[in-house]
């Protein structure tokens, strides 16, 4: 199959299987007649004495500054060069891909006056797999990503940096190796290109496409610690979840039934005469439950937002463009930052069960060695996750609820949602580690169950630890042992469903 931009919906699995190049995605003949329309309406536009905003007026405050014909094209290339003054380190490579690819679904949907040149030229970027370097810091959200924004399309003009491969090049240079001339911006051009929602959608999308793994990985981590701490499956049955049917919550509930199926260790204790286990063990499905329901959330807009149009103005006639906020990242600030929060109550509840496997009760010695005093076991480790839950603590603060007016006032509320994008994929980052903690105490303590056996996703799975980290006898150095952990969650190699 093959996706057409600008007519077919991006998902996120189609937006990642065009980046990672196992969808094929191509401008069709209805593509190219709707941006040749839309180019030839800025035209007619661009050549009137009717001031339009952004085809032949200044922007922000300088809107009511007509521009002659003739200085139409310097004002497009000025937008650019003075709109890029993003600052602190390159974002990653993808993320600078993806906003390429949703930025030409945008501009392909036929509402944004851009000429086909400049779109197949972002094509060429995408095919040659040199990709514009975009500073992370700079944007407000609102009038869209304009820094960012202006920094991945400065290559255009033959301005501005490359990634080829994992080296950073200037653009002119590069472009100058696969026979390009620099583009010279045309009518509203400029405007089309910096103005939308794409730093914050690009970050949004790298965010759920991890956060849907670590999210399976909690359960599966959730479900080893309740196998060492022989901890009860009653708070997981169908009848408890079904009057008070959370999506998330009936999910998580069915997952951890299914991941003790069969477990000999779990029959084992079934007429034990504990009644009750910590929230952190039976409160599972509400807590990751409620942080699933978040994250199918913020899917559901971002998927809005892959399909929509976020520049400004909006080209609807020969004789009309509409100047509104489609460019206002709110929308997606506001489910960025309660994103956020649910990945961070992840790494809080994990937290709180590693610290359990350490307390020494229900069979388990204390720090999870059974020579203890000479040995602090696995005393330490709990310190990384206390210190990085607490990080991602203070990474919860909503940037959308802050906001600093620009422009001399224009742009007086603004959604600060490129940040809220950013601060979200440094806790998912958190979370790696933090997981990577728990699973190697979980498998700490199943070891002090044996010869009890786990269910076989269980079993494959402490397998797996077992083959970068073996059993804690006498203290070692901890520290290859958590790097090897944080390696496999970082891959993905943990099996999760």
């Amino acid at each position: 199959m093959t996706f057409k931009y600008g007519v077919d919906q991006l998902t996120l699995d189609s937006v990642n299987a065009i980046a990672a190049g196992t969808l094929q995605a191509e401008l069709c003949q209805e593509a190219i007649d709707k941006i040749n329309k839309s180019r030839q309406n800025v035209d007619k536009m661009a050549a009137s004495d009717k001031a339009i905003y952004g085809i032949n007026t200044g922007f922000g405050p300088l809107c009511d500054t007509q521009i002659s014909p003739e200085e139409t094209n310097l004002l497009q290339k000025n937008l650019l060069i003075t709109h890029a003054v993003g600052v602190g380190e390159p974002i990653a490579k993808p993320i600078s891909k993806l906003m390429l690819i949703t930025k030409v679904h945008a501009l392909s949907q036929g509402f944004s006056g851009i000429r086909l040149t400049v779109v197949e030229r972002m094509l060429k970027f995408i095919e040659l797999d040199i990709i514009p370097v975009v500073p992370e810091q700079g944007s407000v959200g609102a009038s869209g990503d304009l820094a960012p924004l202006s920094h991945l399309f400065l290559p255009l003009l033959g301005e501005g940096e490359f990634w080829v491969n994992d080296t950073i090049k200037p653009a002119a240079e590069v472009l100058k190796e696969h026979g390009l001339a620099p583009l010279e911006l045309h009518a509203k051009e400029g405007l089309a290109l910096i103005n939308g929602t794409q730093f914050i959608l690009s970050h949004a999308i790298t965010a759920l496409t991890k956060m849907r793994y670590l999210l399976d990985l909690a359960d599966i981590a959730g479900a080893m610690s309740i196998e060492g701490m022989q901890g009860s499956e009653s708070p997981f049955r169908e009848e408890l979840h079904a009057i008070r049917a959370f999506k998330g919550n009936v999910e998580v509930a069915a997952r951890m039934r299914s991941f003790f199926a069969g477990s000999e260790n779990m029959a084992s204790h079934t007429d034990c005469d504990r009644v009750q286990d910590p929230y952190s063990l039976r409160c599972i499905p509400q807590v990751h439950g409620a942080s699933r329901n978040a994250y199918y959330h913020l899917k559901e807009l971002a998927e809005t937002e892959m399909n929509s149009v976020t520049d400004n103005p909006i080209v609807i006639s020969e004789e009309e463009a509409i100047s509104g906020g489609g460019f206002h990242g709110q929308p997606l600030a506001m489910v960025l930052d309660y994103a956020s929060i649910a990945a961070a109550e992840l790494g809080n509840i994990a937290d709180r069960r590693c610290y359990l496997l350490l307390e020494g009760l229900h069979g388990l010695p204390r720090l999870l060695t059974t020579s203890g005093g000479l040995n602090s076991g696995m005393m330490i480790p709990q310190y990384v996750t206390a210190a990085l839950v607490t990080e991602n603590k203070s990474l919860c603060f909503p940037p959308s609820a802050d906001s600093v007016p620009t422009s001399m006032g224009q742009e007086d509320h603004v959604s600060m949602g490129s940040i809220s994008g950013r601060k979200l994929n440094q806790i998912l980052g958190n979370l790696d580690k933090i997981f990577a903690i728990e699973l190697m105490y979980a498998a700490q303590a199943i070891e002090f169950r044996r010869p009890n056996k786990c269910s076989d996703i269980i079993e494959e799975n402490f397998a797996l630890i077992r083959s970068k980290v073996t059993k804690l006898e006498e203290d070692r150095l901890l520290k290859p042992d958590i790097d090897a952990m944080v390696e496999l969650v970082k891959s993905q190699a943990f099996k999760v469903n």
